[in-house]
């Protein structure tokens, strides 16, 4: 799960988002303005910045300048409905990691954002095999017999988990603590929820499980 900061004055789109990114399985907070966004990118710890370019208060190419003087690393994905390239090139050298220009596909939106949490934190990428379903980490898919299902970000964060720890048998409090963090309160009926989804995206048949296998009263363990 992911702690995402939404700097965004128009309504409609900062709830949108957030709306968005909870259905993902992130956190999402909003800054209305560009003080705020400012200070609140400062002061918190961020997995990513989402920053608007025409903001009250400061604009968005002053927030990101003055996040990276203050050394803060996060990454910024710039949002803006100007389309001039000299403005893409002034925020890129400002320090921002990618440029979106308004209106943008919700889609391409969440694949710029599963790429700048891959890259700062090290998630699991390329293209891997459970029996004859490929999981592309790259580009959040299940994939068999032609038909691509979508995968959430939670979704890759606990298969990565799997994946790192193939054969063994990981219990509930483990999978949280790798999956989601140790200060976050998740229960283990949350565990089985996304495993049962996570069956019917990669198992033939999730009423009979090959790959992610369930050990009773220990957890689970992922089988390639």
């Amino acid at each position: 799960m992911a702690r995402i900061l939404i700097v965004e004055d128009e309504a409609p789109i900062g709830l949108g988002l957030e709306e968005d990114f909870r259905r993902q399985g992130h956190q999402a907070e909003i800054a209305s303005d560009g003080e705020a966004g400012l200070r609140r990118g400062r002061s918190e710890t961020w997995d990513l910045i989402l920053l608007d370019i025409m903001l009250p208060k400061l604009d968005g190419f002053e927030v990101c300048r003055e996040l990276r003087r203050a050394g803060v690393g996060t990454p910024i994905l710039m949002l803006t409905a100007r389309v001039q390239e000299a403005e893409k090139v002034l925020g890129l050298d400002l320090g921002a990691d990618d440029y979106l220009t308004k209106p943008f596909g919700i889609h391409e939106l969440r694949a710029r954002v599963r790429a700048l949490l891959r890259r700062a934190g090290g998630e699991t990428r390329g293209v891997h095999r459970a029996g004859d379903c490929e999981l592309d980490f790259d580009r959040a898919e299940a994939r068999r017999s032609g038909s691509a299902t979508e995968l959430t970000a939670q979704e890759i964060r606990l298969l990565s988990v799997f994946l790192a720890n193939q054969g063994r048998i990981l219990s509930r409090s483990r999978l949280i603590e790798l999956a989601w963090g140790t200060e976050t309160h998740v229960s283990d009926r949350v565990i089985d929820t996304h495993v049962l989804n996570l069956r019917k995206k990669i198992e033939p048949d999730p009423a009979e499980p090959r790959h992610l296998v369930g050990v009773r009263g220990l957890g689970y363990r992922f089988d390639p």
